[in-house]
């Protein structure tokens, strides 16, 4: 069986998210995706190593629950719910893309050219994986938190140093958009 829907419009999810938040505020919980790291490595041993992953992981678990759903719900809404997984492009962002050599970006979200199987046989593809996820890494680390956590759950809470960090987060976007990506491709 194959159900098909539209994607729910910001009216709908919107307040769904705020009303998730005003929960998690009033159950004195965080939201952030990237402290969910922390929790596995902690729960697998990693505190015998290192201070940092000494800590009761078993009061996170709720968060664990959290990413499964998360991965559960892309995997049934990717395989249940939509119907046309094309994206919808500005003329202006598809010729630019053209001129870094992407050709089948119109196909999905991302563009097979770098998240394609066959990217895996460049080492190229490897470098910029290790690269990028060391960077994301520390930067994560280094900005107390992921983009979800700070732009969700920081903002929310009117948190000072999640408004900087998200405004870094944009600045970021624009330079890896407008300068990094046309030197890289």
């Amino acid at each position: 069986m194959e159900w098909i829907y539209d994607p729910w419009p910001w009216y709908v999810a919107g307040p769904i998210i705020a009303i998730t938040m005003v929960l998690l505020i009033l159950f004195g919980k965080s939201f952030g995706v990237s402290s969910n790291l922390r929790v596995v490595c902690s729960a697998l041993g990693a505190g015998k190593f290192s201070e940092f992953f000494k800590f009761d992981w078993k009061h996170q678990t709720w968060n664990l629950v959290f990413v499964l759903g998360a991965v559960l719900g892309g995997f049934i809404s990717k395989h249940f719910l939509i119907k046309d997984f094309s994206v919808d492009l500005n003329p202006a962002t598809i010729q630019q893309l053209e001129l870094m050599g992407f050709q089948q970006f119109e196909q999905g979200f991302l563009p097979e050219l770098i998240f394609g199987i066959d990217a895996l046989d460049s080492w190229q593809t490897w470098v910029f994986l290790l690269l990028g996820g060391i960077l994301v890494g520390f930067g994560t680390r280094y900005a107390g938190g992921c983009t979800s956590g700070h732009a969700i759950s920081g903002l929310s809470n009117l948190q000072i140093p999640s408004f900087i960090a998200v405004i870094g987060f944009f600045i970021g976007g624009i330079i890896m958009t407008h300068f990094i990506l046309p030197i890289i491709f």
